[in-house]
C-alpha cells in the first residue's frame, strides 16, 4: 500500500481512512487569528497565514521581513521567551502592532523539525483570579466521589465558559466515551449516558489531545486561512501544527458537528498518569469563541480535576486493598489455628466475593474445589481449570464473555459469563476463579454506532451519520465488565493466597516426611523465595528464588546459622537467627541483603517456627520478600514531596510581589489537591507503578502552575504602565 493511501493528507480523508488523517499537519488556520512563522535565530518572517496583513492592519506583507519590521511591540514581547524550549506549553504575551496597544494576544511555541510559531488573536478582558478561581478549586479538592466530582465540573465550566452544553466524557478500556455528566440550555435534548464508538475519535486525535490540552473550533461554517507557503521553508515540508491553537479542524469532523447542530466548540483534556481519561466537551448552538484568559483557566482547572481523579481511583482500590488484607489475616490465623487455611477463604460468609463484585467463586486447589456463591457444577468447574491452563501465562485471566472466548462454556452464561481467574500456584490446575451472570441490559447510543456513515447519491461520497437520535442496543452474552480495580484486587487476593500456600505446603513438608519430594519441588517451583531448615537449624530446602535473589550460587549455606554472612549487618542477623533457633522467637524486620553489588538489597524476612502438639517445633520457614520496588516507591514518594514543595517558589521570582502572594495563594491550593492525590494513590497502589504514578501528578502540577503564572503574569500586563 502506498504511503498516500496509507496516510491520508489533512482534507484529503474520508470515513474509510479518516483514522490515519494526518490533522496536525493542517495547513491552514480558523480566521479569528493569524500565524506567523519565523527562522531562527534572525527571526525572518518564512511563512504566515494568508489573513496576516488584513488581521494586523498591515500595508505589506511580513514575507521575507525580521520580526522587528512589523510597527509595534511584537519582537519586544517575543524575545524574552527565545531562551525557553517552548516545545510543550506555548508561551503567552499581550502585544500592539501598529497603534493600537496591547490589541492582540499571543502565543509562540517551536514546531517540531524548526521553526519558531506565533500566533495571534484579539485581545480580551482581564479575568478576576482572586477568590472565585480559589474557591472553585477548593470544590473540585472536596469533590468525594466520581460522579460529584464530574458533576461539578461540567457545572464549573459551564459558568466559566457560558456554551449551551457541557459534557465530562470519559472513555473505557475499549475506547468508547460515555457522557458521564452534563449541564445544558433547558430547552435542548439531555445526552447524559449516551454512549459514542471509539471511532468517533481517532487515535491520532486522541494522541493530540494528550499534547494540546485545548481545542477550540469557533465556528463551524469557517473558511480555512491557508499558509503561504504552504510548506514551510524551514523543512521543505507542511508545518507540524500540533500545538497551535488556530490549527483547522479536520473536515470530517467539522461535518460531524454541522449533522449534530452544534454551531462551536471547546475541548479540554482530563489526563490521568499521563494518559487521555476522557473530555470536557463544552457545546454553543451558535459561533462562540472564548479568549486564552478563560482558556487558561480552563486548562489550570481540568489539571486539578486529573488530579483529583488519580486520587479518587486510587482510594478505590485503597479500599479493596484493605479487604484483601483482611482476608489474608484470617488465613494465616486458620492455618495455626486449624492446620489449615482455605475454609478461612470459604467460610459462607463474601469476603472472597466483595472486594471484585463476584456473585460465585472457586478454588481449585490439590485436586478439590471449594466454592462460595453462584458457580458451575464441579464438571465444569474442572474444565475451566484444564482450559485456563491452556491460556498465557498472566498475573490475571479476565473476561466478561465466556462464551465468546471459549464457546464450550457458552451454556453456562446465567452464573459463568463473566469469568476473572488467577494462579494460586506454579502447580498446573490450582487457580482461584470468580464469576458473574450474564447481564442483558441496554446500551444508549449516540445515533446508531453500526451505522457510522451515510452514503448520498454519489457512493463514493461519504458523510459522518447524520441521526444523532438515542439509538437503544440489547446486549446479551455478556456480564458487567471488570475494571481495573477489580483486577487490581484479584491479583492482591492471588499473591496472598499464593503466600499462604507457599507457608502451607512448607509447613506439610515438615509434617509429612513421605511427602517431601513433591512439596520440595512445588516449593522450590514458587516465585517467593524460601528458606526451611528442620528443628536445629539444618537447612532442608532453598529454593531457586532464593538463589535468583541472591544473584549468585551459595553452597556453602548449611545452615540458618550461615544466613548473617550474606547481610549487610552479620551480627544484627546473627542475633535474629539465635533468638528465632533458641527462642523460637519468630522474625519480622527488613534487612539488606549484599547480592553482589554495591548498594545491596533491601529484604522483607518473615520467620517462624513450626509447631507442631503440645508446642514441639518441627523446624522453621523463613520467606523473603524482595523490597526493591517498594524502596524505589519510597524514594519517588520523597522525592515527589521535595519536587512540589520546590514548585512554590519555582514560578513566583518572575512576578511582583502582589502578583507572587496571589500566585502562591492559588498554587497552594493546587499542591495541596496534588499532596493529598498523592498520599491516596501511594496507599493503594502497586509500588512498581507508584513512579510513574506520582511524576504524572507532579508533571499535572507543573503545568498547572506554569499556566497558571502565564495567567497571573498575562491578566496583569493590562494594567497602564507606569510613566
Amino acid at each position: 500500500m502506498s504511503r498516500a493511501l496509507s496516510t491520508p493528507a489533512f482534507g484529503q480523508a474520508d470515513l474509510t481512512n479518516c483514522e490515519r488523517e494526518q490533522i496536525h499537519l493542517a495547513g491552514s488556520i480558523q480566521p479569528h487569528g493569524a500565524l506567523l512563522v519565523l527562522r531562527e535565530p534572525e527571526l525572518v518572517v518564512v511563512q504566515a497565514s494568508a489573513n496576516i496583513e488584513a488581521f494586523l492592519g498591515l500595508t505589506a506583507s511580513p514575507l521575507g521581513q525580521r520580526l522587528g519590521a512589523i510597527d509595534g511591540d511584537l519582537l519586544e514581547r517575543v524575545r524574552p521567551h527565545l531562551d525557553e524550549p517552548l516545545t510543550a506549553l506555548p508561551q503567552v504575551f499581550r502585544c500592539g502592532v501598529g497603534r493600537a496597544p496591547d490589541s492582540f494576544d499571543g502565543l509562540v511555541h517551536r514546531a517540531a523539525g524548526g521553526g519558531l510559531i506565533i500566533e495571534l488573536e484579539r485581545a480580551g478582558p482581564p479575568v478576576d483570579l482572586s477568590r472565585h478561581l480559589e474557591d472553585t478549586l477548593h470544590s473540585i479538592v472536596n469533590a468525594s466521589s466520581m460522579a460529584s466530582l464530574c458533576d461539578e465540573t461540567a457545572r464549573i465550566f459551564r459558568d466559566l465558559t457560558g456554551y449551551d452544553r457541557v459534557m465530562v466524557y470519559r472513555f473505557d478500556d475499549s475506547g468508547h466515551g460515555e457522557v458521564f455528566s452534563e449541564q445544558r440550555r433547558a430547552d435542548l435534548e439531555s445526552f447524559l449516558g449516551n454512549r459514542y464508538p471509539a471511532s468517533d475519535i481517532p487515535q491520532i486525535a486522541r494522541r493530540l489531545y494528550e499534547r494540546n490540552r485545548i481545542r477550540v473550533l469557533a465556528d463551524v461554517e469557517y473558511a480555512p486561512v491557508p499558509l503561504r507557503p504552504r510548506l514551510s521553508p524551514i523543512t521543505g515540508e507542511d508545518l507540524d501544527m500540533s500545538l497551535c491553537i488556530l490549527r483547522s479542524i479536520s473536515p470530517i469532523h467539522v461535518q460531524y458537528l454541522k449533522n449534530m447542530g452544534v454551531g462551536a466548540t471547546l475541548v479540554v483534556s482530563l489526563c490521568v498518569h499521563g494518559k487521555l481519561w476522557g473530555l470536557v466537551s463544552c457545546h454553543h448552538y451558535q459561533p462562540r469563541f472564548v479568549h486564552f484568559e478563560t482558556r487558561a483557566v480552563c486548562e489550570l482547572l481540568a489539571e486539578a480535576v486529573a488530579t483529583r481523579i488519580a486520587a479518587l481511583e486510587s482510594f478505590a482500590q485503597a479500599q479493596a486493598e484493605l479487604s484483601v488484607r483482611r482476608l489474608e489475616q484470617r488465613m494465616v490465623e486458620a492455618i495455626t489455628r486449624e492446620g489449615d487455611w482455605r475454609n478461612a477463604l470459604f467460610d459462607g460468609s463474601r469476603a472472597v466475593l466483595e472486594p471484585v463484585g463476584a456473585t460465585g467463586a472457586a478454588l481449585l486447589f490439590e485436586d478439590q474445589i471449594l466454592t462460595a456463591g453462584e458457580v458451575p457444577g464441579t464438571p465444569q468447574l474442572r474444565e475451566i481449570g484444564a482450559w485456563l491452563d491452556s491460556q498465557p501465562r498472566a498475573a490475571v485471566i479476565a473476561t466478561a464473555s465466556l462464551g465468546d472466548d471459549a464457546p464450550e462454556f457458552d451454556a453456562l452464561g446465567a452464573v459463568a459469563c463473566g469469568l476473572l481467574a488467577a494462579a494460586v500456584s506454579s502447580t498446573p490446575g490450582e487457580y482461584l476463579v470468580w464469576f458473574r451472570p450474564e447481564r442483558v441490559h441496554t446500551v444508549t447510543w449516540g445515533g446508531n454506532p453500526f451505522k457510522p456513515v451515510l452514503v448520498g447519491d454519489d457512493p463514493s461520497m461519504l458523510s459522518p451519520r447524520r441521526s444523532f437520535a438515542q439509538w437503544h442496543q440489547v446486549v446479551e452474552g455478556t456480564a458487567d465488565p471488570w475494571t481495573p480495580a477489580d483486577l487490581a484486587a484479584a491479583r492482591l487476593i492471588s499473591e496472598s493466597v499464593t503466600d499462604v500456600v507457599l507457608q502451607f505446603r512448607s509447613v506439610r513438608m515438615l509434617i509429612a516426611q513421605d511427602r517431601l519430594e513433591q512439596v520440595r519441588q512445588q516449593v522450590s517451583q514458587s516465585d517467593q523465595p524460601v528458606v526451611v531448615a528442620d528443628l536445629t537449624g539444618r537447612i532442608l530446602l532453598l529454593n531457586e528464588a532464593f538463589e535468583r535473589m541472591l544473584r549468585y550460587s551459595h553452597p556453602h549455606l548449611q545452615s540458618l546459622l550461615d544466613l548473617p554472612s550474606l547481610f549487610a549487618d552479620p551480627a544484627d542477623i546473627r542475633r535474629r537467627v539465635r533468638d528465632l533457633l533458641d527462642q523460637r522467637r519468630a522474625w519480622r524486620g527488613e534487612a539488606r541483603l549484599e547480592a553482589g553489588d554495591d548498594m545491596g538489597r533491601a529484604v522483607l524476612v518473615r520467620a517462624d517456627p513450626v509447631l507442631a502438639a503440645q508446642n514441639r517445633v518441627l523446624g522453621f520457614v523463613l520467606l523473603f520478600t524482595d523490597l526493591t520496588e517498594r524502596k524505589a516507591a519510597e524514594t519517588a514518594r520523597r522525592r515527589f514531596q521535595e519536587r512540589i514543595i520546590d514548585s512554590r517558589q519555582q514560578y513566583a521570582g518572575q512576578l511582583d510581589s502582589r502578583d507572587a502572594l496571589l500566585f502562591r495563594n492559588l498554587l497552594s491550593t493546587v499542591v495541596a489537591n496534588a499532596q493529598l492525590a498523592a498520599l491516596e494513590i501511594t496507599d493503594g497502589v502497586d509500588p512498581a507503578r507508584l513512579p510513574h504514578m506520582l511524576e504524572g501528578v507532579r508533571a499535572s502540577v507543573t503545568r498547572a502552575a506554569e499556566v497558571l503564572q502565564h495567567l497571573i503574569w498575562h491578566a496583569t500586563s493590562w494594567r497602564p504602565k507606569k510613566r
